[in-house]
């Protein structure tokens, strides 16, 4: 039964690893109407294609923190070998070895939401610039603008130390 396409549901799919947004093989494998294993083996095949900062194997603490957030996932807490995810440059690639109409339309819907989900996050030191050069003659609206200024400044700090705290993609020196 091939699946609506237009009906696609890729948000509850896309996680953020190593401070970055991946998908799972096996949402992907799903998607594509493939097998995990044979999405694997095309990846295999075709590994040029596939660098580091393209796609990875979660460690075994990324993939229990993984299992603990997303029930759906809980057949990978008994899995021997631990899943592979893929940036958005590696589903790309994916839908390159992947040569069928499906994995050419999941691909294309799976980018649109990885750029509507890029769109929707305004950089916070945009929304901090734009809130200083806010000028007003009233006290108490200033007092407001200059908190919101902190916790807008607070949240940045707190995904930096976010992003501190995470395994990095790509090559190691």
């Amino acid at each position: 039964m091939e699946k609506e396409l237009s009906n696609i549901i890729v948000d509850d799919k896309i996680f953020i690893i190593r401070g970055i947004q991946v998908m799972i093989d096996r949402d992907l494998a799903d998607l594509y109407q493939v097998e995990t294993k044979r999405l694997n083996e095309q990846v295999k095949r075709n590994i040029k294609k596939f660098p580091n900062d393209f796609m990875f194997q979660l460690m075994d603490e990324e993939k229990n923190e993984l299992v603990a957030k997303c029930d759906r996932l809980e057949k990978l807490k008994h899995s021997t070998s631990n899943p592979f995810v893929f940036t958005e440059h590696g589903v790309y690639m994916l839908s390159t070895v992947l040569k069928s109409k499906v994995a050419t339309d999941v691909s294309l819907s799976i980018m649109r939401t990885f750029v509507r989900l890029k769109n929707q996050a305004v950089p916070y030191f945009d929304i901090i610039k734009r809130l200083e050069k806010l000028e007003t003659s009233d006290k108490e609206t200033r007092e407001l603008l200059s908190k919101v200024v902190q916790v807008v400044s607070n949240m940045q700090d707190i995904q930096n130390e976010a992003k501190e705290g995470t395994n990095k993609i790509g090559f190691v020196k």
